[in-house]
């Protein structure tokens, strides 16, 4: 009897001890794979990499067939230009320049322009600068003069500083320059937010510009040699020829014009490069590129430009993950605004909605690290002044034609010190106004815009 018990005890314990065997391997595995989950859907960042650096790291393209310009961040490490760095804009001041250029898209979208009827300039129609960051070296007229303009895919005439405003550009120095006059067909007329009139004082056509941000360029309407890398050259280049600068356009020489009308560069430069090109914007303390005519990945993934009739490019943004986990957001309310990509925008704006949604997982994700005082637009912050590393959700935009888009790391935060690092995303007022995407999450994608082909596309680690 006694032995009878002794074996149902022994198998009784046995049972117990394996059950609890295999509970702790069950949890075991359960926590493994949370860990394995948890680092498959979070960047581990270290602070110091959210911080402006004074090195700059080089990360040369070079393409075959096509011009492809060195391009750099027009506030970082990278760039030659003469900075007064005390007079620099700060982190408030510039997202109040983004808001500035944010407004005037939406306004120029919108049709809510405020149209001067009078020849006299400035033109106050709100064209999309503010804020652009990204600077490139093209050359112009005969001999070549080599130019430090920004970039910007939101507008269309390119202009340069000229004579007798400075020194950077002289047209009665070169052989080839020319001004556009009354009678051109071009004249009386506007294109991507640049107003032409005739100057009755001078028989000659001439621009006007007045950007979100208040700022203004006014000049002549001129033809002039545009020269793009090494080898490609461009007679007869619309331009304006700058005679009035206001506003944001310190140390720089002028802009080149990405947009789509008749003016910019991409139409102008058609029959050479079949309206293509590609950016890989750097971050403030590397360099990236701009190619003309060609695309540097064999890789990227295509998204359809939704509209064929805007100056803008326009995508459909269909959904947002955080974490590893797809936002509950209505088609309705992506549908509802659209959405353009812009290189000049540096915080991504979307619909109220869609920013509850993302805001609300975000912050769920980042509970464990304190929070800090907000930035202008930029009301998700935390203060990782006694933290090495932190554990960031990944953020992923989808677009139409089942495309995502990972966002970099560096495309998270935007940063004002370790103790006020934020969220790089903000809302519009208004759910009817247009998303955008900006410069900050396309940060180290090459974005290949294929404009006779319909298509924008983006490829990872472009820069390097």
């Amino acid at each position: 009897m006694a032995t009878s018990f002794s074996h149902s005890y022994f198998l009784i314990a046995s049972l117990f001890y394996l059950f609890l065997f295999s509970f702790f391997l069950e949890k075991n595995a359960h926590a493994f794979q949370e860990k394995k989950l948890f680092h498959q859907h979070t960047h581990t960042i270290q602070v110091s990499n959210l911080l402006p650096s004074t090195a700059c790291k080089h990360s040369p393209k070079v393409a075959e067939n096509s011009a492809t310009l060195k391009v750099v961040h027009r506030r970082g490490s990278c760039i030659h230009l003469n900075q007064d760095n005390a007079n620099s804009p700060n982190v408030s001041e510039i997202l109040h320049e983004d808001q500035s250029r944010v407004d005037s898209i939406h306004s120029r979208i919108s049709g809510n322009l405020e149209e001067t009827k009078a020849t006299s300039l400035p033109a106050k129609i709100g064209a999309s600068l503010g804020t652009a960051n990204f600077i490139v070296t093209v050359g112009l007229g005969t001999p070549t003069k080599d130019l430090q303009l920004i970039f910007d895919t939101g507008s269309d005439l390119t202009w340069a500083r000229c004579q007798p405003n400075g020194d950077t550009f002289d047209p009665t120095q070169s052989t080839s320059y020319a001004n556009v006059p009354c009678s051109s067909p071009l004249c009386s007329s506007s294109t991507g937010g640049a107003l032409l009139r005739c100057s009755s004082s001078s028989s000659t056509c001439v621009y006007g510009l007045q950007y979100g941000d208040g700022s203004i360029s006014t000049g002549l309407l001129g033809q002039e040699g545009l020269s793009l890398g090494t080898t490609d050259a461009f007679d007869n280049f619309y331009f304006g020829c700058a005679r009035n600068i206001q506003g944001t356009f310190q140390n720089v020489d002028g802009l080149l014009g990405l947009g789509r009308g008749k003016l910019s560069v991409v139409s102008q430069t058609a029959s050479n490069y079949n309206k293509l090109f590609s950016y890989c914007l750097p971050s403030d303390s590397s360099t990236g590129f701009l190619s003309l005519g060609a695309s540097q990945s064999n890789s990227a993934k295509f998204v359809p430009l939704s509209s064929t009739s805007s100056d803008f490019y326009f995508l459909d943004l269909t959904g947002i993950t955080v974490g590893g986990r797809k936002l509950s957001i209505p088609n309705s309310v992506f549908s509802t605004s659209g959405t353009i990509i812009d290189s000049g925008t540096v915080i991504t704006r979307l619909p109220p909605a869609a920013y509850s949604a993302l805001q609300s997982a975000f912050q769920e994700l980042m509970s464990q690290y304190p929070k800090a005082q907000p930035l202008p637009t930029l009301d998700t912050c935390y203060d990782f002044s006694n933290f090495q590393t932190v554990n960031v959700p990944k953020i992923v935009l989808s677009f139409s034609g089942a495309t995502d888009v990972e966002v970099a790391q560096s495309g998270i935060f935007l940063s004002n010190g370790a103790a006020q690092v934020c969220l790089a995303f903000a809302p519009n007022s208004d759910p009817r106004q247009k998303a955008i995407f900006g410069n900050k999450q396309q940060l180290t994608y090459e974005v290949i815009y294929d404009v006779s082909g319909g298509k924008v596309g983006f490829a990872a680690g472009g820069c390097s």
